[in-house]
């Protein structure tokens, strides 16, 4: 299987929702070299129009969770705050940046206070949560004084490092497969379809404030009728999804999403022998569930490849991501004849 080279690049741009200027200023120079010509909305999301008049979104986020300093502590530790639905217990002794204002870069590491073993035998025992856990940073600071010298400040982005690995089995590896496996998924439409030199009415839409539940809420094309989001596949016990499979959403928290969409989806899958699986998230919200909870007048599909363990240590396949590739060319070309 071909390396994934884009995806690691952009999983290797720090982008926690609010910090995504980086990331969304790599896909505008990758479809630019592409040969298209993408826009930034207002908010700086990502915009790129394959053809004239585009009556179809896709869309996938960029933005991924992170944290943020809401404080500088007595011992020079640094107090934070959630961005998205970031999961504790798999986040701490994660190695982290600090970003400054200024464009300072600190290292440090996501701890549990008083972590040692050695010096605290119920550490086991305690709760795990934004009162008993820190940031280490990696400087000689043992003061609230001491870090402000720094330049750290409350409101500075904090990063954990993806971790990505690719093996030669097809698997993935990584933080934030959810959802920079979506954004590859983009990727791979707009190169495909240059390669072949078709255009077609289809916006692609890459949004930054999807953790935070307003990502797909503004920017789209006037001609927009329907919206295909690309997000990762849930798995667990309650689901049918897996990692070598592309995911069709059902419902989730905001309900169920367009049924003849999702019929056509179906159908596609089924005549093109594309591996799929059915489910209902019901802990989830997409840019589709912003886009019609904003008012949008689309019809909203969700579909995406499965990935393990989301908001946490996160898995997924080649298999699955090609699976979603596969799909979205197959509507477009039975859309767009």
């Amino acid at each position: 299987m071909k390396a994934y080279t884009t995806l690691q690049k952009l999983v290797e741009i720090d982008s926690p929702t609010g910090y995504t200027e980086n990331a969304c200023n790599y896909i505008f120079n990758l479809l630019k070299s592409y040969g298209y010509k993408p826009e930034f909305t207002n908010k700086g999301a990502v915009k790129c129009a394959l053809g004239k008049n585009p009556t179809l979104a896709i869309a996938a986020h960029v933005d991924t969770l992170g944290a943020i300093v809401s404080g500088i502590k007595s011992n020079g530790t640094l107090a934070f705050s959630n961005l998205g639905g970031l999961q504790l217990m798999s986040a701490e002794g994660e190695y982290v940046k600090v970003i400054t204002m200024k464009g300072k870069v600190y290292t440090g590491t996501l701890l549990l206070n008083n972590p040692s073993s050695h010096a605290n035998n119920v550490r086991e025992e305690m709760k795990r949560n934004y009162d008993t856990m820190h940031i280490r940073l990696d400087e000689e600071v043992y003061s609230k004084k001491d870090v402000e010298k720094l330049g750290v400040n409350t409101g500075d982005f904090i990063c954990f490092e993806p971790r990505y690995r690719e093996y030669d089995n097809g698997f993935i590896k990584s933080r934030f497969m959810d959802n920079k496996a979506g954004c590859y998924v983009l990727f791979e439409l707009a190169r495909r379809l240059k390669e072949k030199k078709q255009e077609v009415p289809v916006e692609l839409f890459f949004s930054n404030y999807e953790e935070v539940g307003h990502g797909g809420t503004v920017g789209y094309a006037d001609s927009i009728q329907e919206l295909l989001v690309i997000d990762m596949g849930v798995l667990g016990d309650a689901c049918e999804g897996n990692e070598v499979s592309c995911s069709i959403c059902v419902k989730d928290s905001s309900g169920p999403y367009d049924f003849n969409f999702r019929k056509k989806l179906l159908e596609l899958a089924d005549k093109n022998k594309i591996p799929y699986k059915l489910d209902v998230y019901p802990h989830y919200g997409s840019d589709g569930s912003a886009a019609l909870r904003a008012g949008k007048n689309f019809r909203v599909a969700l579909i995406g490849p499965g990935v393990a363990a989301s908001h946490g240590v996160e898995r997924t396949h080649k298999k699955g991501i090609e699976a979603t590739i596969d799909l979205c060319l197959s509507y477009i070309k039975y859309s767009f004849k």
